[in-house]
């Protein structure tokens, strides 16, 4: 069933408003701490590697936080309904990162986002948030971009419950918190506090992996304090054979006011670097403007579905087949978190 609703979450458009408010800051505290030679793409680090075994990383500990918005909307986010004569729409990037590899960073499709000031969401696993620390400070730090999150390290959530979904729901919000608070102590940041504090606490956005979820999935998320948000534009970038001119062309002939669109930067989506360049000078010439999705869900009225799906409902129930969950949350390892660099050294080749 689908219904229109209006998001009544003050403190979600006061999150939006704040963040426009200091745009020039947050990019001074991301110069300050960034290097134009190290926000650059890096081509080492773009493709996924197989680790040929379950990686047990130390999972930081979720705390709450009284930002978290009460009443929050249930259901999942398709698109959103805008006042007549608007073009807004949002491109969005899945981060995800499974436990027996170590995700890529598609470093060329950001470069290209910056370099045409292109606003856009990043929703990353806790997983790749954790071994990509630097990368994830960069997104969060960077006037154009928002971060939402991703799962833990990418199970199907129709399989899990209690517990061990609440864990996989809000351990990706910790992980995030933890990168923001060492970009905070970092000596970089000192005499940057207000950009700092322009950077959200903790995510309010979250995305299923795979698009699978049931009614459970659907009600803790919103007890989290979380907005669950799918798309109603699909690139297929990850299939490997989905051309950079099919992608650019599956945008341009789906996209409408309000759309929210899906594309990977993790390595996974193949074209998709090569595709930005012939969808968005299309998408802009068409009068789109592209917003982040908190600013796209504070401009009108999101589209919400009670289940959760791709193209059509039901789509993405075949990956209780082909992905089945892990039945218990994997044990941590002590120490420190392993970059992403140190994991791959050790993969297999």
């Amino acid at each position: 069933m689908i219904t229109f609703c209006r998001l009544s979450l003050a403190g979600l458009m006061l999150s939006a408003t704040f963040t426009v408010a200091n745009a020039e800051t947050r990019g001074e505290l991301q110069a300050a701490c960034f290097p134009l030679a190290a926000l650059a793409m890096r081509p080492d680090e773009k493709m996924p590697v197989k680790l040929g075994h379950p990686q047990a990383l130390k999972v930081p500990r979720w705390q709450s936080s009284a930002e978290a918005p009460l009443n929050i909307l249930r259901g999942s986010i398709r698109r959103v309904d805008l006042p007549k004569g608007q073009k807004l729409i949002a491109l969005t990037f899945d981060l995800c990162e499974q436990w027996s590899e170590v995700a890529g960073y598609d470093g060329a499709i950001v470069d290209y986002l910056r370099a045409n000031k292109i606003k856009a969401t990043f929703f990353g696993g806790g997983k790749w948030i954790s071994t990509h620390g630097e990368r994830a400070q960069q997104l969060m730090s960077d006037d154009l971009f928002e971060m939402g999150t991703h799962g833990w390290a990418h199970r199907n959530v129709r399989g899990i419950s209690g517990a061990d979904l609440t864990r996989e729901l809000m351990t990706p919000s910790a992980a995030y918190q933890l990168q923001r608070q060492v970009l905070g102590a970092n000596q970089c940041a000192a005499g940057h506090e207000q950009a700092l504090q322009s950077i959200p606490r903790q995510p309010s956005l979250y995305r299923f992996p795979f698009g699978a979820c049931n009614s459970a999935a659907l009600d803790a998320v919103a007890a989290n304090g979380l907005l669950a948000i799918q798309w109603d534009v699909s690139t297929g970038d990850p299939a490997p054979n989905q051309s950079a001119r099919a992608i650019a062309d599956a945008m341009i002939r789906q996209t409408r006011p309000g759309s929210i669109i899906l594309a990977h930067a993790n390595g996974r989506g193949f074209h998709t670097a090569d595709a930005l360049p012939l969808a968005i000078p299309a998408l802009r010439a068409k009068g789109f403007q592209f917003v982040t999705v908190t600013e796209l869900l504070a401009a009108g009225k999101p589209v919400v579905t009670d289940t959760c799906y791709d193209e059509r409902p039901g789509d993405s129930d075949k990956y209780d087949a082909f992905f089945a969950p892990r039945t218990r949350f994997p044990a941590s390892a002590p120490g420190a978190l392993p970059t992403a660099t140190q994991l791959r050294s050790t993969a297999q080749p």
